[in-house]
């Protein structure tokens, strides 16, 4: 008898979830629906590929893949064969992709084809790895990525260089439910079960390394904050690459909920969605999907008469005026990071509403968080220093960086946040704002000096600095200052037109400044400074230039990426 997998393990609980849950939804996503069990039984099957293609424990298993039904089915199956989940942000482009699937040692690599006509990987990955070109059969033999030797595309309908799902089909022969289910009982909580990547303040990001322990009861406690049953629905149409359908998706394990995603957040497709399956939970997060959904034509047609939590971050006025189109629902705010299993810290709902708009939330019972002045000396109640956490949610640590992992947490085990904030009414966090150098565009880190040392890469700037400043739409974007070489001449759309398709979308700057004269400390750009004079003028329209490249003579006025 195969001995069972332990549910402190992502493969334990969605096993757990089909015992205890079995018939009841699990998900819907792409138009598809699965039951719990459907769920495991999917996830089964694609892990008896996994092991017929070679995948061992411990192995990284990168995904590169837009929203789908294929995504949440591969995920599971690298978490059941005792692998690790590398979850590559489905905007990188070419530049990104040369620097992080070298570096986090992919083996095995699955690319999705399903929106290839609006994001289409094969040429950003023929950009950064010239050498998959003129590949034969057998394994890739890459000098930029020698530890990547399988890449397979899913959900392309085009003919392509490389194995599609057709060999998966081949490879699973032989292999057994049991000889997954012997794999998956093998796998140990504190094992590392998933790494996503999180930028930095000083360098390109960092894979930061989560445990199935750390997701596993961060799961169970979010179905706890959230008071999660089987007659619960989320609706959560945020990327499968980042901790807000992780996580979520974990709580959906350890209650019996239904988790309804979405493969591309359109206000049309959502607000038919959300009349359709009229859920009790949204988990939409950022304002930009709020205003969107809720200035919809059709949004005085949706029946709320189901939903109970609305989940929002931002500031507290604006918190209010979106709250007033859900009134039956109770308005969740939160604050967490990466290397914090992503949301540690949620509003109570029975919080009163002063607390649920003025202040950020409460940690997870097993979770603590203390207020620092630059020394680590703690500060009090109501005072500003840096947040920092202690407690299972904190990361494994930084994959292949010891020293930056040893400059994140303390030897006492507090994760140094860099975030700034205090302890406000009732013991909750109260979020502040960076004390990094970083901008947060659309709930996605980026690290100031990222930017910066691309745009550098332009043989006509000499120097760049980049500040992050509000967007009505996105929170907050990147606005660059540019000092030329001396001859040089470019136009702030020169900038952008530099960094489309070469960078992450979220990343260009939205906003461009040219100047020859730097406000200096001793030795650095007084960034205070350039934040101090910012004018919100001039504001470039990325979409459009990016459509200037692809189609000159179509490009227009369009709405931002």
């Amino acid at each position: 008898m195969t001995a069972a997998p332990d549910r402190s393990t992502v493969g334990g609980t969605l096993l757990a979830a089909a015992e205890r849950f079995g018939d009841r939804e699990a998900l819907v996503y792409d138009g598809r629906r699965a039951t719990h069990e459907g769920l495991l039984e999917q996830a089964i099957e694609r892990a008896r590929a996994l092991i017929g293609l070679g995948v061992r424990p411990g192995d990284h298993v990168g995904v590169l893949m837009p929203n789908c039904w294929d995504y949440v089915i591969l995920y599971h199956a690298i978490s059941l064969v005792g692998a690790r989940a590398i979850l590559l942000n489905a905007r990188y482009k070419s530049d990104d992709l040369a620097y992080v699937i070298p570096k986090a040692r992919l083996r095995f690599l699955f690319v999705g084809g399903h929106a290839h006509e609006h994001c289409d990987y094969r040429p950003m990955l023929r950009a950064a790895f010239p050498g998959l070109d003129g590949r034969g059969g057998g394994p890739l033999a890459l000098p930029e990525a020698p530890a990547l030797e399988t890449l397979i595309e899913l959900g392309d309908p085009r003919e392509g260089p490389w194995p599609n799902e057709t060999v998966l089909t081949g490879v699973a022969t032989g292999i057994s439910r049991d000889d997954v289910l012997s794999r998956a009982a093998v796998v140990a909580p504190d094992d590392v079960g998933l790494m996503i990547f999180s930028s930095g303040t000083t360098s390109r990001p960092k894979a930061c390394m989560l445990t199935h322990r750390s997701l596993c009861l961060t799961g169970a406690a979010f179905a706890e904050r959230f008071r999660l049953t089987p007659d619960d629905c989320i609706w959560d149409p945020l990327p499968l690459f980042h901790m807000s359908t992780m996580l979520p998706l974990a709580a959906c394990r350890a209650s019996g909920a239904c988790f309804i995603g979405m493969g591309h957040f359109d206000a049309d497709a959502a607000m038919d969605l959300l009349r359709a399956e009229r859920p009790t939970i949204h988990y939409a997060a950022f304002p930009a999907i709020v205003s969107a959904i809720t200035s919809h034509p059709d949004f005085e047609y949706y029946d709320q008469s189901r939903l109970r939590v609305s989940h929002v971050v931002g500031p507290p006025d604006l918190l209010r005026r979106y709250a007033a189109f859900f009134p039956g629902a109770v308005a969740v705010n939160a604050y967490g990071l990466t290397e914090a299993t992503g949301v540690p810290c949620y509003s109570r709902l029975d919080d009163p509403e002063e607390w649920l708009f003025e202040t950020n939330g409460a940690l997870f019972d097993g979770m603590e968080t203390c207020v620092t002045d630059e020394e680590g000396g703690p500060l009090p109640d109501g005072e500003t220093g840096e947040i920092r956490l202690r407690g299972f949610a904190v990361f494994a640590g930084y994959y292949d960086d010891p020293e930056a992992t040893a400059r994140a947490v303390t030897s006492d085990g507090w994760l140094r946040t860099g975030d700034l904030g205090r302890i406000g009414p009732g013991g909750r966090l109260v979020y502040e704002g960076r004390l990094k150098d970083m901008l947060k565009v659309g709930g996605e880190n980026v690290a100031a000096i990222e930017i910066e040392n691309f745009l550098m890469t332009h043989p006509a700037i000499r120097m760049a600095q980049v500040i992050g400043v509000f967007d009505e739409r996105l929170m907050e974007v990147a606005a660059a200052y540019v000092e030329l070489e001396p001859g040089a001449a470019m136009t702030a759309e020169d900038v952008v037109l530099h960094c489309v398709g070469n960078i992450a979308g979220y990343k260009i700057p939205r906003y461009v400044r040219f100047v020859t004269i730097w406000p200096m400390s001793a030795t650095k750009v007084q960034k205070f400074e350039l934040q101090r004079d910012f004018e919100p003028v001039g504001k470039i329209d990325v979409t459009a230039q990016a459509r200037m490249i692809s189609s000159p003579a179509k490009a227009g006025v369009q709405s931002e990426s």
